[in-house]
């Protein structure tokens, strides 16, 4: 009876992340980082493109966004026509920009994004504790053709079938899940990891890194009992992510604009504009 419990609570949250991850549609950026019909008009007439560059910096100036392209510009997406928050990433296979983009997952056949990346984890975890159930309690049962007690030449077929099989996947999703775990731990995205955000002093791989308690709130978030739960309690909105480089600013928002208003690229550190403000 305990092991039947146990095997039909594993299976309803694996059920049950598996239908979040799928079901859960990835959220795209808000309307005010889209752009007006007459900016829109405006960016598509000029043929310039270092004043493309500057009426992008112009229209991000009220808007909460520190990454940028490889050579400085503002991150611009042309098929979405909006500007991209940090961390946002246009999926060629939703055909829409994602918040927090990880990766498009062909497992859920969904983008895995803001919205469901703790579906994700949670699918992950309980996944590999389902086939780690299902390879323990059928181990016993390879013991027992392995000396010879089974003698049914079908039960013999099963028992390989199954432990095979839950072993496979096990040793699979042990890895995947071990990968996001240390992604999470460093506050990174899949697609961070592989090519690090770009900051106003440059590529930074551990620019969202708060510290491994405060990461795990970022994705999980601040009450503890609702971690290993399929429920929405995730940090924030998906447009605005704590970074480490600006936590010692007084008004980062301010020291931004200032450099904006210059040419549009960002020339200065941190440190120099958290010295000016000061």
């Amino acid at each position: 009876v305990a092991y039947l419990t146990i095997f039909h609570i594993l299976f309803v949250l694996f059920v049950w992340t598996y239908w979040k991850s799928i079901f859960t549609l990835p959220v795209q950026p808000d309307k005010k980082f889209h752009m007006s019909y007459a900016d829109k008009e405006r960016y598509e007439n000029e043929e310039r493109p270092e004043v493309q560059r500057q009426i992008l910096a112009e229209i991000a100036r009220k808007l909460p966004v520190y990454t940028r392209t490889g050579n400085g510009g503002i991150r611009f997406c042309d098929r979405c026509q909006l500007i991209k928050p940090d961390r946002c990433h246009h999926c060629s296979v939703c055909a829409v920009c994602v918040l927090k983009m990880d990766h498009h997952c062909p497992w859920v056949n969904n983008c895995i994004g803001f919205s469901n990346y703790k579906f994700f984890l949670l699918f992950l975890a309980y996944s590999l504790l389902y086939c780690l159930y299902i390879a323990a309690t059928v181990f016993k049962y390879f013991i027992k053709y392995w000396t010879g007690e089974l003698t049914n030449g079908r039960s013999k077929f099963h028992v390989l079938f199954l432990l095979f099989v839950a072993v496979m996947f096990f040793v699979s999703l042990m890895f995947l899940f071990g990968y996001h775990c240390w992604l999470v731990s460093r506050n990174r995205s899949t697609l961070e990891a592989f090519s690090a955000p770009v900051f106003q002093n440059g590529p930074d791989k551990n620019g969202f890194n708060l510290g491994f308690v405060k990461n795990l709130q970022q994705v999980f978030g601040e009450e503890k009992k609702l971690w290993l739960l399929p429920v929405v309690s995730s940090q924030g909105d998906g447009h605005f992510f704590p970074m480490r480089a600006l936590c010692e600013a007084q008004n980062p928002l301010l020291a931004n604009e200032e450099q904006w208003e210059d040419d549009g690229i960002d020339e200065e550190p941190h440190g120099k504009a958290t010295q000016k403000e000061n």
